[in-house]
């Protein structure tokens, strides 16, 4: 069975309210104007993928990284962008969505076409391209990944502690109360609070406020479930995969039958996941939680986002050294101002054992 074909597989059991492959995607129309934060991230973004670029062309003696994704220094108001967004368009329809790199073995790079054929057309590389063993979709977050992991552990451990201090207040100073048969499911609900089932408890608070004693056991239940619900948030940094990038990555491999990769640079480590483990985890809804989510997020530009939680991915840098960074000023149409910020340099350094184990290969 062919990568491809595996796919195919996995995609039969994807339910249609998260993608829906018998339906044709939605070409989307052009932006009319950029805004600085939009440029930042996409300044951000080809920092990422220049630091996974250079990270594996300066430490691999078998594999050559190339640039391959469609971008263009244009942006939404610049002359031409209409176009170029348009032929972009009908490149998705025609091959898919392109990764930003792509890795060959050395013995298979081209050193006629160089390090970058991002701007060459499909049609003259489509047998080269095929030789590719990986392509890989870089995204970033502005993120230290190790800072945010301990903070969160920090408050969650907090928090549950203060919410298995309520229960036993509850289930020791309120036993009189709750012997009315009315009250005991609420009893049941507070021994079923422990450590291992915490995340998974549900109730409804109750609006207790005949007696003082009862007006307690209420303001008690308000605070449990705000402790509870701060342990239920998601306490995790994610790969983000878009929803609507599914067809096209899809696309992409039926084309060429390369596998394909995502990588999250955060600016201390960076993570990655295959595109076919992204397929098979949100055919599995009891993995919903804990290993992703799906949700819209308002900093990529609301669009639905799969968010898988970097600790059950490969760590592909385990230390990524921060960029230089400067703002820019750039003057648009009609005399309008954008200031953003440019990165540049930094390094990733490569976890080998775990991206070999990540892209199902022997040596580097």
């Amino acid at each position: 069975m062919t990568y491809f074909e595996e796919l195919r597989e996995i995609t039969k059991s994807i339910p249609t309210s998260i993608v829906d492959f018998t339906i044709p995607r939605d070409r989307t129309s052009p932006p009319t104007q950029a805004s600085s934060n939009f440029i930042t991230n996409k300044e951000q973004g080809d920092w990422a993928e220049d630091l996974i670029f250079r990270a594996i062309n300066e430490t691999s003696r078998n594999y050559v990284a190339v640039r391959y994704g469609k971008s263009d220094d244009l942006i939404a108001g610049d002359a031409g962008f209409d176009e170029f967004y348009t032929d972009f368009q009908d490149e998705l329809d025609t091959i898919g969505k392109r990764p930003d790199l792509l890795v060959f073995k050395k013995e298979d790079f081209d050193q006629n076409l160089g390090y970058d054929i991002s701007k060459i057309a499909h049609s003259k590389i489509t047998e080269y391209v095929k030789k590719a063993i990986a392509g890989l979709e870089i995204r970033s977050s502005a993120f230290l990944i190790d800072k945010y992991e301990n903070e969160m552990q920090e408050r969650t451990n907090y928090h549950l502690k203060e919410a298995l201090k309520i229960r036993d207040v509850l289930i020791n100073d309120f036993a009189e109360e709750f012997e009315h048969p009315k009250k005991k499911p609420h009893l049941e609900v507070l021994k079923s609070i422990t450590e291992e089932t915490i995340n998974a408890i549900t109730f409804r608070r109750p609006s207790w406020n005949s007696t003082e004693r009862l007006q307690q056991l209420t303001l008690l239940f308000k605070d449990l479930k705000e402790h509870i619900k701060i342990v239920q948030k998601r306490d995790y940094l994610s790969i983000t995969p878009k929803v609507e990038d599914i067809k096209v990555v899809y696309k992409w491999a039926e084309t060429f039958n390369v596998p394909h990769y995502y990588f999250q640079v955060f600016f201390d480590k960076s993570y990655g996941i295959s595109f076919s483990n992204i397929l098979s985890l949100i055919t599995d809804s009891d993995k919903e939680g804990e290993h992703y989510e799906i949700s819209k997020d308002i900093k990529n530009q609301n669009k639905t986002t799969i968010k898988i939680n970097t600790r059950n991915t490969n760590q592909v840098a385990y230390k990524v050294e921060e960029p230089e960074h400067k703002s820019v000023r750039r003057e648009m149409g009609r005399g309008r101002l954008l200031f953003y910020v440019t990165f540049d340099k930094g390094t990733a350094y490569l976890d080998i054992d775990s991206l070999k184990d990540l892209l199902n290969i022997e040596d580097f």
